[in-house]
């Protein structure tokens, strides 16, 4: 009897109760309490509330709207970005997801744009990260019979390796022959080092001696370098070589004279080297650091530290080093936090160091794994390497920005027009509905097409947006002039007018003031219905490349640059969110002014 009672008293949980407010189950009342209690206002609201389909329609938009007004904030957007390394990467945050096989025994990391491959103590070989390279090549697909594997290095789009034997394998892409191996190359039997690069290997024999294959037009290399049997250490930038002497001495190993070749004087002795996309670093035996080059992302902010460098990694456009005390500093770029060290590593004693790209790999003297960087893309990237989460979010600002300002100044251009023909009629209403039939009879969407196309060319982005939002304002008021009209011819001879003209109010006041606020139903539910309609006609033109203009992101010439067969069989990712969000945008839109129309006109309610 207590069981049943107390089940009974029991009460409802919170989800329950938030479910109920948002979507009704408000306690019914007699027709006199509804009348008593609850003011017009308040009537529409419980209507809209009682609407199932038309709450959850605003509760997504209301989610959407966040996400792109708040998202810039979160999200910063650079227009000028643009990284070819990262091109069309599919979604996905795997860039750094380590095998479990390999930690706790990791030898040697090497990174590449989109991929890693390590070496465990044991010699085995594992590749992880989007290893996809290209639609039919996948550097995951590794030789078999490689034997104990002691030297792993990852190029742009292909990866080498070398076994206890002193075998050189390569796989990956092969278009410009960085994975064809030469014969000469192949017999050498003192190979100490193997890099791989741009379209490019090259390997370091014991006596000093470098060999190259790949792209040489793209790489500046001179075979027949005078230092040949004097290099410790080589490092490769995007498109050239350099060398580390054994008497501690940097050269450049290509044939021209340029950022690179011009090295630093009075450097001292130096004990290790490392270079960037477009930049190189040395580190002397006093561990003072010195960086020349293309140097235009901060790779040359070198940060103090307590103890001397002894080991320095380069990146696409970072460094990290590691201290004498095994501390490890970074500096340069930080678009994806890859210079920013966490805290927790700071505390911590680094035997190992391996960067690379936008990646970075620690490992402690306790053999715990640390990474920091680039871990990958929750939308994926586009053609120019940019995030399409990012321009997803500031896309969506811009668009509902162009809706939400077209509707504004049609919903004022049109409520003007149809309250001032409807309430005087005669010879203006034929004057101003002779405007509106012309504005209406324009082809609007050619129209447009063609009056930004002949503007918009003598104007800069700025201008052409403002001249967008101006254009899809002007040409789609006609539709909400004539509802406005229509109400207002139906309420013109109603007593509360009649009363206002007898007691001199001005026929302007009685228009604006005593019968629009009776036909604002029409309005609310107009322009919520147009707000969806100047979102998809500005995506529309932006789809078809007469909208908003690159860089600047919108929905619509997100779509417009996914518009070809390549893009759509092969990177699904670049139309299929932008696509969705803007689908499901205007459907909630529709649905919320559905239930605008629904919960303020009675005749469609039920008592």
């Amino acid at each position: 009897m207590n069981a049943n009672k107390n089940s009974n008293n029991k009460k409802p949980s919170f989800l329950y109760l938030l479910f109920t407010k948002l979507f009704g189950g408000k306690k019914q009342l007699s027709l006199l309490e509804e009348e008593q209690m609850e003011s017009p206002f308040r009537i529409v609201i419980n209507n809209f509330k009682d609407n199932k389909v038309a709450m959850t329609g605003l509760i997504v938009f209301i989610l959407i709207f966040i996400f792109v007004m708040v998202g810039p904030y979160f999200f910063p957007i650079d227009l000028s970005f643009a990284e070819t390394s990262q091109q069309n990467v599919p979604p996905g945050f795997d860039l750094m997801k380590v095998p479990k096989e390999l930690q706790g025994k990791i030898q040697q990391i090497s990174i590449g744009p989109t991929f890693s491959v390590g070496i465990s103590t044991d010699g085995k070989i594992y590749v992880w990260g989007k290893t996809k390279v290209t639609k039919a090549i996948d550097v995951k697909n590794m030789p078999k019979n490689m034997g104990k594997i002691v030297k792993v290095a990852a190029g742009y789009d292909h990866i080498l390796a070398m076994n206890d034997k002193g075998q050189l394998f390569a796989w990956g892409s092969n278009r410009n022959g960085q994975a064809n191996i030469p014969p000469e190359v192949a017999k050498l039997d003192n190979i100490v080092d193997i890099k791989a690069g741009y379209q490019c290997s090259m390997v370091l024999t014991a006596d000093g001696y470098t060999y190259f294959f790949g792209n040489s037009m793209n790489n500046d290399y001179n075979p027949n370098h005078k230092y040949q049997g004097q290099i410790a250490q080589i490092e490769l930038t995007s498109d050239a070589v350099v060398g580390l002497t054994f008497d501690g001495q940097v050269v450049y190993l290509g044939y021209q004279q340029n950022s690179y070749s011009n090295i630093p004087e009075n450097m001292g002795k130096v004990v290790d080297i490392a270079t960037t996309a477009s930049t190189i670093a040395a580190v002397n035996e006093e561990g003072r650091v010195f960086v020349w080059g293309n140097v235009t992302k901060g790779e040359g902010d070198v940060p103090h530290t307590e103890s001397k460098i002894v080991d320095i990694q380069g990146g696409r456009y970072h460094y990290s080093a590691i201290t004498e005390d095994g501390k490890v500093v970074a500096w340069g770029a930080n678009y994806y936090k890859q210079a920013s060290v966490p805290k927790k590593l700071q505390q911590l004693e680094v035997t190992k160091l391996f960067t690379g790209y936008y990646q970075n790999y620690a490992v402690t003297k306790d053999g715990k794994l640390i990474t920091w960087g680039l871990k990958g893309y929750p939308l994926g990237t586009d053609d120019l390497g940019r995030d399409i989460l990012t321009r997803l979010v500031h896309g969506g600002f811009m668009t509902m920005t162009v809706g939400a300002i077209a509707v504004i100044i049609s919903t004022i251009i049109g409520v003007i027009i149809g309250s001032i023909s409807g309430y005087f009629g005669g010879r203006t209403d034929m004057i101003l509905q002779r405007v509106t039939e012309m504005i209406s009879s324009l082809p609007f969407l050619p129209f447009v097409m063609i009056l930004s196309a002949l503007i918009g060319n003598s104007m800069d982005t700025n201008q052409k947006i403002m001249l967008i939002m101006v254009i899809l304002g002007l040409l789609s008021w006609p539709g909400l002039s004539r509802l406005v009209r229509a109400q207002v011819l139906s309420v013109r001879e109603q007593e509360y007018v009649t009363a206002a003209r007898a007691m001199g109010v001005k026929q302007i006041n009685i228009v604006f003031k005593h019968i629009l606020p009776n036909v604002i139903s029409v309005i609310l539910v107009s322009a919520t219905l147009d707000f969806a309609t100047c979102m998809l006609i500005e995506a529309t033109l932006s789809f078809l490349g007469f909208g908003v203009p690159a860089p600047y992101p919108t929905w619509g010439n997100m779509l417009y640059g996914s518009n070809n067969s390549t893009v759509i069989q092969n990177y699904w990712w670049r139309w299929v969110f932008p696509s969705i969000i803007l689908g499901i945008c205007v459907i909630c839109i529709n649905v919320i002014g559905d239930g605008l129309r629904d919960a303020i006109d009675p005749r469609t309610q039920e008592r």
